[in-house]
């Protein structure tokens, strides 16, 4: 019975090597989970069904709304970077119409002036899109956002113990 009460006691005392000990373990740990899960065991089972199950259609129904606004964002992408690509070509080619009967310095200061222009023009476009594709992210994300909040609201009501 001694050797009991000093594997007992050496149980309760802090560890000294920064190991926890059993029962810093189940004071960290089990006690707050056997406090939840009463409060689970509490809940209205009809009630927190009806609950999940609606919780369920709503989480559906905030992820098909994100899938729609990540889609119409991408589209936005795309038509635009189509656009900026179709205006691009028709520049070049006017210029490259335009160079055959001139003079080969200035058909040069053109190209230059040009590829200057273009490069100008790529920055722009790219801040363009890379705005289009983060509003997109953002509106994705604000409703992603919204159900989160939606959620920890409805288990916070399920969780509060009964008056």
């Amino acid at each position: 019975m001694a050797t009991s009460k000093t594997s007992t006691t050496a149980a309760k005392k802090p560890s000294t090597r920064g190991i926890p000990t059993p029962a810093d373990v189940q004071e960290a740990f089990v006690k707050p989970l056997k406090g939840m899960a009463e409060r689970l065991q509490n809940l209205p089972l009809a009630g927190a069904a009806g609950a999940i199950v609606e919780n369920g259609r709503k989480d559906l129904q905030a992820l098909m709304k994100v899938n729609e606004k990540s889609y119409q964002g991408l589209q936005s992408v795309v038509q635009r970077q189509t656009e900026m690509l179709k205006s691009s070509i028709e520049e070049w080619q006017g210029t490259m119409k335009s160079l055959p009967g001139t003079d080969p310095r200035e058909g040069f200061a053109k190209l230059d002036a040009m590829g200057k222009a273009a490069f100008k023009q790529a920055l722009d476009d790219i801040r363009e899109l890379s705005e289009v594709a983060a509003k997109s992210q953002a509106d994705a994300f604000d409703v992603v956002r919204q159900r989160i909040r939606e959620n920890v609201d409805e288990v916070s009501k399920l969780l509060q113990p009964r008056k």
